[in-house]
């Protein structure tokens, strides 16, 4: 059949266009994608083409799709799985493969499966190792931003702390103590402020750093300090550039100890090694975010890593186990992964917000494959509302949602391009 979308043939080489799917063979699915977040990671790719790790050496003869944060219906079964999947019923999807030692990856590797596009094919090795899951949420969007939320997940299961009488390694953040999220503001600190909120183990402190005050205040109306302290956290947000002196006035918060974890969100030198100075004894700093830059490092506290125990780390991506937790949670409403997102638009629209990630404002581009429709911020809707009454409907559903996109508003849109759901 046709399929619509997205495909990368190379470096700064990507295209929106029509082409055929391959029959499903018995191992395989056929899949309607409905919602495609877009991810940083994904521009690193269109940046990097051949030279990234997970990009195909002959993507220019055979482009791959991209996109992997998606979510839809399932079209057609392969007789393999017709006992285990049906047509017609929701899925979410944990993109990290790593299959049989493989980088391969939808969004990044594959010519038929990937979330920027109508339909995609799933090959056989999603379903073998459990990563294609079902799903019964009343959005799609929540399944899509369920992959950036289990990289969140992810980062604070990968923490780890030691013991002084044993060699065992104590995972997570530490209960009790003191969390700094370095350029947290956007749109994955968002997701980590609100995720720490839901823990049983909670941090007893969590400071928020951004150079921005229109982030910090976004951050805030969304996740006040009021709302933190109901849940047993002292929140504090930062901004660094309003600061006399930075590492004191951040250190001074723990009471001159330090902190037990530091994650780092953007990659940049002088914010990691601003948060090595910045840990306490047996304190644990995960390099969140990663760099483009292959050749990308930092100085570090090799004094206070022998004798205070400092560890880094970097979490990339989160497992099948901190997806379901996170698509849990929101289902739950116990998180709200729609805090990411800032923008939304059609399939049109993926390619120059992909080139230009980087330079937009705001917080996750969420995208609908199914329709054209330009990115709009959601701030925007208001005023585009006065001369589209779609934008005036979507403007009137967010503000009942405190801003933020929600299930209504996604189900205002489909309605409004005659997209038919099966639920």
């Amino acid at each position: 059949m046709r399929s619509k979308g997205v495909r990368l043939y190379g470096a700064y080489d990507i295209r929106l266009e029509e082409f055929d799917l391959p029959e499903i063979r018995d191992d395989e699915l056929l899949v309607r994608v409905m919602s495609d977040s877009i991810c940083m990671s994904t521009y690193k790719l269109l940046v990097q083409g051949k030279a990234h790790k997970r990009c195909p050496q002959d993507v220019d003869t055979h482009p791959v799709i991209i996109g992997h944060e998606f979510a839809g219906d399932i079209v057609k079964v392969g007789k393999k799985w017709l006992g285990e999947f049906r047509p017609g019923e929701k899925f979410a999807q944990q993109p990290a493969l790593n299959y049989k030692g493989s980088l391969a990856s939808p969004g990044y590797s594959y010519p038929y499966y990937g979330g920027a596009c109508t339909y995609c094919v799933v090959p056989p090795e999603v379903m073998e190792l459990g990563y294609l899951l079902h799903y019964d949420g009343e959005s799609y969007f929540e399944a899509s931003l369920g992959e950036p939320m289990s990289c969140v997940v992810g980062g604070y299961h990968g923490n780890y702390h030691t013991s002084r009488h044993s060699h065992a390694h104590v995972m997570g953040v530490k209960e009790g103590g003191s969390v700094l999220l370095l350029g947290g503001c956007g749109p994955m600190g968002l997701g980590a402020i609100e995720y720490a909120m839901t823990l049983e183990k909670k941090p007893a402190l969590m400071a928020v750093t951004d150079l921005s005050d229109e982030r910090i205040a976004r951050a805030r109306r969304l996740l006040p300090e009021s709302l933190a302290a109901r849940r047993g956290i002292r929140l504090v947000y930062v901004n660094p550039g309003a600061c006399a002196d930075e590492f004191q006035d951040l250190l001074a918060l723990t009471g001159g100890r330090g902190y037990d974890d530091i994650f780092v969100f953007n990659a940049i030198r002088s914010l990691a090694e601003m948060g090595d100075r910045l840990l306490g004894y047996d304190g644990c700093m995960n390099f969140f975010s990663g760099p483009t830059d292959r050749a990308f490092s930092a100085t570090i506290n090799l004094y206070n890593c022998h004798y205070s125990s400092t560890h880094i780390i970097g979490t990339t991506g989160g497992n099948t186990d901190d997806l379901k937790e996170s698509i849990r949670l929101a289902a739950g409403g116990k998180l709200h992964p729609a805090v990411m997102v800032t923008h939304v638009g059609g399939l049109d629209a993926i390619v120059d917000t992909t080139r230009n990630l980087p330079r937009l404002p705001g917080g996750k581009k969420l995208t609908y494959t199914q329709f054209n429709m330009p990115l709009t911020a959601i701030d925007d809707f208001r005023e585009k509302g006065k001369h589209d009454p779609l934008f005036a409907r979507l403007a009137d559903c967010c503000d009942a949602h405190n801003g933020l996109w929600n299930s209504e508003a996604e189900k205002i849109l489909f309605q409004h391009f005659h997209v038919p759901t099966f639920s």
